[in-house]
């Protein structure tokens, strides 16, 4: 009897545990992409996976476009409460700490989506990036990163001799630094400003996108020039959460999503790959000139991008620590000169 008692007693313990495993939650999280770009529908997968793997347990609303807050007050929005998580990108936030810089774009750093992404997984870049993330009462659960951005200019940009005055359209920020330092122009605008300003000479370029996103906008309607492959910018998309929700969360639910990220991850990164190549092709046969600076070139832009960030590791500890860390990670990379 006793033995049979404890049976059943076991049982139903199976039976309410079960529910309690399977931990049904709703995370609301915001991206800054439309559902109709190419990122807004990889982002669309993301939610079906985690969906799909977590057999509807985790049930995610995603808000595109600034639809519940502008895209700069996601990552507040989430600390906060208003969201769950933020996935749109560290680069926006390095008004709070110039540690961002270096998780949402690190300039001039690698070469590949894979590479950058390899210092997240392999180079200690995580754990490195959480300190800074959970001062905010975020916690950083991964990256997709789309790959390099490419100049579009109405002159050639053959190497960095080219620079020397170019007067091109540069978001705000370490950017502008750099290509200054290179005798560039960098004149900063909101990209609704650039066609006009590039019709009427105020500048003879601008720094967008991928090539394939250049064109699909109409850039070049209006120069016949474009770096390719990109060597200056490649931005780190981010999905991060407020710390308190994903502690909540069971270490299988955790698992679910950073699967899913990483798919997303390798997903944006082999998509765009093709998408470029393609566009590279169309845009050479219609008469557009791409320029492949040197390794010699390259090399010589890297620098002065690590002149830049020598400034900025100085603007905070956090800045200072990832600024070391991608060093040496592009050390062993053979990138640049191991210290």
């Amino acid at each position: 009897m006793k033995i049979k008692t404890l049976l059943k007693a076991a049982t139903a313990a199976t039976v309410l545990a079960g529910p309690a495993l399977a931990q049904d939650v709703t995370l609301r999280i915001q991206t800054h992409y439309n559902p109709e770009q190419t990122s807004g529908k990889l982002a669309a997968e993301f939610v079906e996976d985690v969906e799909m793997m977590s057999g509807g347990a985790i049930d995610i609303e995603m808000f595109y476009a600034s639809s519940v807050v502008a895209t700069v007050e996601t990552f507040d929005a989430a600390a906060n409460g208003i969201l769950d998580c933020d996935m749109t990108g560290g680069a926006y936030q390095t008004g709070k700490n110039a540690g961002f810089q270096f998780v949402g774009d690190i300039m001039g750093g690698y070469d590949t989506p894979y590479q950058q992404l390899s210092w997240l997984y392999y180079g200690g870049g995580l754990e490195q990036a959480q300190e800074l993330y959970n001062e905010f009462g975020m916690q950083l659960i991964g990256w997709w990163v789309y790959g390099q951005e490419s100049l579009v200019s109405s002159t050639p940009i053959t190497g960095p001799e080219d620079l020397k005055d170019w007067k091109f359209r540069s978001p705000p920020g370490m950017e502008t630094e750099i290509f200054a330092n290179l005798g560039a122009s960098p004149i900063v605008m909101d990209f609704t400003e650039v066609f006009t300003a590039m019709e009427t000479g105020i500048i003879e370029g601008t720094d967008y996108s991928g090539l394939a996103n250049d064109e699909s906008i109409g850039l070049f309607d209006l120069a016949k020039h474009a770096t390719y492959p990109g060597f200056h910018s490649m931005p780190s998309d981010h999905l991060a959460c407020n710390k308190t929700v994903w502690d909540g969360l069971s270490d299988q639910n955790k698992r679910i999503i950073e699967t899913a990220m990483e798919k997303l991850a390798l997903r944006s990164a082999l998509y765009f790959e093709k998408a470029n190549n393609e566009a590279a092709a169309r845009l050479t046969e219609a008469g557009v000139t791409l320029h492949d600076w040197s390794v010699e070139d390259r090399a010589a832009f890297r620098q002065a991008a690590q002149s830049a960030w020598d400034v900025w590791a100085e603007k905070s500890p956090e800045a200072k620590a990832l600024v070391e860390s991608h060093k040496a990670y592009l050390g062993q990379l053979g990138l640049i000169s191991a210290e």
